[in-house]
């Protein structure tokens, strides 16, 4: 029968005095010692023995070997057989034997073995405990890669004359370090130091990556982290080849209500040689007293392909802005502006509503003598063109305040009925366009009834219907249709505003007449996962309104039936489809989109198809498909493929193709891809990157990668 005994407690307490950096932990050091083995005697006045499956607990410390011998005389611990010493916090210490002072702050362990967060494992033949900070292994093989008994090195591992762990700081420090793949030399480092796995931000290089672009060469990205205090952080990524000299930069600083982050790049390149190139990209959002939110992004560059020579953004038109809102549940309030700029070659700046200012507020309120609920708005909105040039560089100020009433009922057997009644009024203020008059007063009154009738139904193998006809009828009176339209110029039809009183996106233009907004949907929720729905809707109006584009599907007294379907399974494939068809079915628009998330990958295929149309500045149609999936093919490989291809013009506009593999000790990352529309100034290139980073270290952590087994 095995002992477990509970004397001497400050004997055995000394094993768990300092067995890691993690062992610092003080909230331990008061727990209970239990000792537990198959003999516990004493040997003479000053030699205490446990022997045969000793384990020794306190807390969450635990210390396994076959024997421990203490000293009392020369206060020194003897502990042979397998040794395992654990600390509660993922870092594990393998020896075949040791001898150790009584609190373990100083000794040897013999053929010892550090293992830390379950992943790093450094094998010494001798490791040396100095104090409680440091742990000091000699001849040391150093890797993250699983080992095995079969006598095969691991993919890679550091071999070093001597390892010094600081626990406090959580570093490692190489003497002599070899890096071996396969056992072969790689490189040598006199002198090397790297974090320990439980670092999450550590000051150094973070894994360099090798670029290679048919417009900028073949180079080599070597990014330096450092970081500045707790909350902040900057990444500095020089960028170096026969083309380009890049320096990139990334800024982060987390602050107590909020966070800002600073990407940017500058380049001397042979694209536009003696000029010097730039971008920046900011944003940051903060919470402010009194429910109120601060957002801003600032987006700038030097000319108009810097962003895709290199590969930072794709976007064609840069937007900075500033917005402050709060929003409560009975008012939401809106400031801020935007500066727009065009990098198209096909627009002007000046020409450009380039400055958009704005301000809202809205107050909710119910009404008791009448119910429902009644909402009050004021609106400001202002846009400028830098250019004085007239009609082309018209400037447009516009003040609105708005007051509407809404109330719904439950009738009959089900129905639910709705009622809006409401106006809205002021003024437009035009500048630098001698066609229009420069104030426009405006009052459009407006009211809507909406009948809906859900109707719910539960199938025979469990699946729950849901059918739902609603009618609408709409009417306003629009006193504005003699303003320009600088706001509303494209326009979708969706069953987001089928039964909303004006399609038109913003309030400088608003649907006029009266009109019948119809529609019928279906959604069926299946008992396995599967999930369907189904809608139906046009708008039928009293009178013609020209303002809407012909391939907008709004036009004339009968708009296109708006068809929208959803198939497939909650978890699991879904199909998502829109279109707009005429009473001959022939289409204007068709957007389809295929979503996939499975144990081994995903995918994302979507087909868009829109007539030419003059209105929506569209001279040709456009049909295209676009595809993006991921898929791991084996245990350690993943393959990933981008594509977008033009039906119209019948080629390629992007595909890009990459190759991942990784396993618990390293991941690789090999991209190429090819971007073939070209314009009067961007060129078709190619880029192709690689990356390798050995995980085990804080820079090259690997979460959740599948773990190579031993065959047995």
């Amino acid at each position: 029968m095995r002992k477990t005994w509970f004397g001497k407690a400050a004997l055995i307490g000394a094993l768990f005095a300092s067995t890691s950096a993690l062992a610092q932990a003080t909230q331990t050091e008061d727990a209970p010692v239990y000792l537990i083995a198959d003999q516990v005697f004493l040997d003479g006045e000053d030699l205490l023995v446990a022997s045969g499956h000793v384990e020794a607990r306190q807390g969450e410390r635990r210390l396994i070997a076959e024997k421990i011998t203490y000293d009392q005389t020369s206060d020194t611990l003897t502990i042979e057989g397998s040794i395992r010493l654990e600390d509660g916090s993922n870092t594990v210490v393998l020896a075949d034997s040791a001898e150790l002072s009584d609190d373990m702050r100083e000794g040897i362990l013999r053929g010892a073995r550090l293992i830390l967060e379950d992943q790093l494992q450094m094998a010494a033949v001798e490791m040396q405990r100095t104090g409680a900070r440091y742990q000091q292994l000699s001849k040391v093989a150093v890797t993250s890669c699983h080992v095995c008994d079969d006598g095969k090195p691991p993919l890679w591992q550091i071999r070093a004359r001597r390892v010094i762990h600081d626990q406090e700081t959580r570093n490692i420090y190489f003497e002599g370090a070899q890096l071996r793949v396969l056992d072969v030399p790689v490189f040598y480092l006199p002198k090397m130091r790297l974090p320990d796995p439980t670092v999450k931000r550590a000051r150094g290089f973070l894994i360099p990556e090798i670029v290679s672009s048919s417009t900028l060469g073949t180079g080599i990205r070597t990014p330096y982290f450092l970081p500045i205090g707790d909350h902040a952080d900057l990444t500095v990524s020089p960028l170096l080849s026969a083309e380009t000299k890049t320096v990139e930069l990334r800024y982060r600083q987390a602050f107590y209500n909020g966070d800002i982050e600073i990407n940017a790049a500058g380049s001397q390149d042979t694209l536009r040689q003696d000029v010097g190139r730039s971008y920046v990209f900011a944003d940051g959002k903060f919470q402010l007293p009194k429910k109120f939110r601060l957002q801003f992004d600032i987006e700038t560059t030097s000319d108009s392909t810097y962003l895709q020579d290199y590969d930072y953004s794709s976007k064609d038109r840069l937007d900075s802005a500033l917005l402050l809102t709060r929003d409560t549940r009975t008012s939401s309030f809106g400031l801020g502006g935007t500066f727009f700029e065009t990098l198209r070659s096909s627009e002007e700046n000046d020409t450009q509503a380039s400055r958009v200012g704005e301000a809202r507020y809205e107050l909710r309120m119910t009404p008791q003598a009448i119910g429902g609920e009644a909402r009050l708005g004021l609106l400001m909105h202002e846009h400028v063109r830098d250019s004085r040039t007239d009609i082309v560089g018209r400037d447009v100020q516009r003040v609105a305040s708005s007051f509407d009433w809404r109330r719904s009922w439950i009738v009959g057997n089900g129905f639910d009925f709705q009622l809006l009644g409401g106006a809205t009024t002021g003024y437009f203020d035009l500048d630098d366009d001698s066609t229009l008059r420069e104030r426009t007063d405006y009052t459009i009154p407006y009211a809507s009834a909406t009948l809906r009738w859900p109707l719910e139904a539960v199938g025979a193998q469990g699946g729950t219907h849901l059918l739902e006809p609603v009618i609408q009828l709409a009417w306003s009176k629009d006193d504005t249709t003699n303003i320009p339209n600088d706001e509303s110029t494209d326009v979708e039809f969706d069953s987001g505003n089928l039964f909303s009183l004006s399609r038109f996106p913003a309030p400088d233009q608003t649907e006029d007449g009266l009109r019948a907004n119809i529609g019928l949907g279906w959604t069926r929720w299946g008992a396995d996962g599967s999930y369907s729905h189904l809608s139906l809707g046009r708008v039928i109006r009293a009178e013609k309104d020209n303002r809407f584009s012909g391939s907008s599907g709004l036009a004339g007294l009968e708009s296109d039936w708006l068809f929208e379907t959803q198939i497939g399974q909650v978890e699991g494939p879904m199909l998502t489809a829109r279109s707009l068809l005429d009473d001959h079915l022939r289409l204007a628009k068709v957007e389809a989109q295929l979503g996939w998330e499975f144990n081994r990958g995903t995918l994302d295929a979507t087909y868009l198809w829109l007539d030419k149309d003059a209105q929506e500045d569209r001279d040709r149609e456009v049909s295209e498909w676009t595809l993006g999936a991921n898929y791991q093919f084996a245990d350690f490989w993943t393959g990933a493929v981008e594509w977008r291809y033009d039906l119209v013009d019948d080629y390629t506009s992007k595909a890009g193709l990459g190759l991942r593999y990784e396993n618990e000790c390293v991941k690789v990352d090999l991209s190429a891809s090819r971007r073939f529309t070209s314009s009067d100034n961007l060129n078709p290139s190619t880029t192709v990157g690689l990356t390798v980073s050995l995980s085990g270290f804080s820079a090259g952590r690997s979460s959740g990668a599948v773990r190579q087994t031993c065959k047995t």
